[in-house]
């Protein structure tokens, strides 16, 4: 802990436990270059210019692929798609393209790979990154992105993932017409 720190790393990490946080996949690059991570800081920023926020450590195997195609993927996961994060985070040792096997990808316009039945993709350009301790800040622009309308999602709060079956007795919210 440093001087000017009023709580100890410990003590931060455990009140981070009670954010419950959609749990995405950030994938980048291409063929045997493919890598990605597991991410629950992913955030709208913008939709004046359609634009997300996410977050990365800049030890992360993703992150040099990232500053290298200057495109990326968030694939926010569906309630089914659990091995997915699993894989993702590196669980069973998985790096790089190994971490794709056991799921179905496809690409929209950036390049970077899209999970087939993910509750939603967000197929994004890097336009703006911030450096921040030991992270990296992300501002994707979305150049073209996929709904899942008949999903619920998938969730990671206290150390596990959840589901949200209250929500599957709503009704989905319909797109906004202008």
């Amino acid at each position: 802990m440093g001087n000017d720190a009023l709580i100890s790393d410990t003590e931060f990490r455990l009140s981070m436990r009670h954010l419950a946080g959609a749990v995405s996949v950030i994938t980048v690059g291409d063929g045997q270059d493919r890598t990605g991570f597991t991410a629950t800081s992913v955030s709208s920023f913008s939709a004046d210019r359609p634009s997300v926020i996410v977050s990365v450590n800049r030890t992360s195997s993703s992150w040099p692929a990232l500053q290298r195609y200057g495109c990326f993927c968030v694939n926010v996961l569906a309630a089914d798609q659990q091995h997915v994060a699993q894989s993702f985070s590196g669980i069973g040792g998985r790096k790089g393209a190994d971490r794709y096997e056991g799921a179905e990808w496809y690409r929209l316009r950036t390049g970077a790979a899209a999970l087939e039945n993910a509750l939603t993709v967000l197929d994004c350009k890097l336009e703006t990154t911030f450096h921040h301790h030991s992270h990296a800040i992300l501002i994707g622009h979305i150049r073209a992105m996929e709904i899942r309308r008949d999903a619920r999602p998938l969730l990671y709060w206290q150390g596990g993932y959840h589901d949200l079956p209250a929500a599957a007795d709503r009704p989905l919210a319909e797109p906004i017409r202008q």
